[in-house]
């Protein structure tokens, strides 16, 4: 199948936010007082899946994701440390540190030279308009929509309105949605019927009912997805 539109994620499809996360997390906990850093690294990404599953259900917004994820860190270890610092210091970390995947930059510039591309991404705005502007990428996106600035997340079909709005109206039939999460991503393409392709580069089984119509283990594979 071809397309003339394709819908890509941020994070953990085209950016490390892993490493980005990690090195934010370790930052922000020392600037804190918080000695051993890594001692906690394991509640917090377990704290922050639970509040960003809230987001797409629409139980919390991004923006409440922001602080309360440390104030729950916080409470849950007694720790003497101001959480509200620490989420600025976390969050200005996040935009600061980080890169794309290997082979990106080189994929989005081929891409953006054939199709029209857009970057539909669950996040908080101050933390993804600062790495698209340091990573230099946002001259090959048609339209950026990042759900804390719209007030709609994946996989809920709001957030795609808008970006098919900005888009000029595609037609659904060329359009497909490019990320890493099945729930997200996936289900939200699927909810908003236009194909979905499964980012999977470390060949993960899927338990989901949803099931992609396309699955790659490589950025480069999307090129054989354009329309001649």
């Amino acid at each position: 199948m071809r397309y003339k539109t394709f819908l890509l994620d941020l994070d953990h499809t085209l950016f490390d936010s892993d490493a980005s996360e990690a090195m934010a997390f370790s930052r922000a906990m020392t600037a804190a007082g918080v000695s051993e850093p890594g001692r906690y690294a394991a509640a917090y990404r377990k704290i922050n899946l639970e509040l960003w599953a809230a987001v797409e259900r629409g139980e919390i917004t991004p923006q409440g994701v922001r602080t309360h994820r440390f104030e729950r860190l916080v409470a849950e270890y007694e720790l003497d440390a101001d959480a509200e610092q620490m989420a600025d210091d976390f969050v200005a970390g996040l935009g600061a540190h980080g890169d794309l995947y290997d082979g990106t930059l080189e994929v989005l510039k081929r891409l953006s030279a054939q199709v029209s591309l857009a970057m539909v991404t669950n996040g908080l705005g101050e933390v993804q308009r600062s790495r698209i502007r340091r990573l230099g990428i946002d001259e090959y996106f048609d339209a950026i929509v990042i759900s804390a600035e719209v007030g709609a997340s994946k996989p809920g079909t709001a957030i795609f309105d808008i970006v098919f709005d900005a888009l000029g109206f595609p037609a659904k039939e060329s359009a497909v949605m490019v990320g890493d999460n099945l729930s997200s991503d996936i289900e939200g393409g699927a909810n908003y019927g236009i194909a979905t392709c499964w980012y999977n580069p470390g060949g993960r089984s899927s338990r989901q009912p949803g099931q992609p119509v396309h699955e790659i283990a490589a950025l480069e594979e999307l090129l054989g997805f354009v329309t001649p």
